[in-house]
């Protein structure tokens, strides 16, 4: 049987001038601010929806190479993967 996760996010505001918040089903975390300044102009701001794709996608990833499926040599498992991401974020 698959494992069920969700996620809830919240937003108040118009858009630049809004602010909201993401929270996992897990409560692994939450409450994790999101604005749009995050997300456009300053990425020390805080979190964007980006990120937070970018951040699952390295997970998912870094799990894979755990697992041998994409390793060099079959058999052999890395002690620590370990991925990054680089920008997510299109040219306007």
């Amino acid at each position: 049987m698959a494992v069920e996760h969700t996620a809830s996010a919240t937003w108040e505001g118009d858009l630049t001038g809004g602010s909201g918040t993401v929270s996992l089903g897990s409560e692994a975390a939450g409450g994790i601010p999101l604005t749009w300044r995050a997300r456009a102009e300053d990425a020390s701001a805080g979190a964007s929806p980006e990120e937070l794709v970018a951040a699952a996608l390295a997970s998912c990833f870094s799990m894979a190479l755990s697992h041998g499926e994409v390793t060099p040599r079959r058999g052999s498992t890395p002690r620590r993967p370990r991925r990054s991401t680089g920008p997510t974020r299109a040219s306007a």
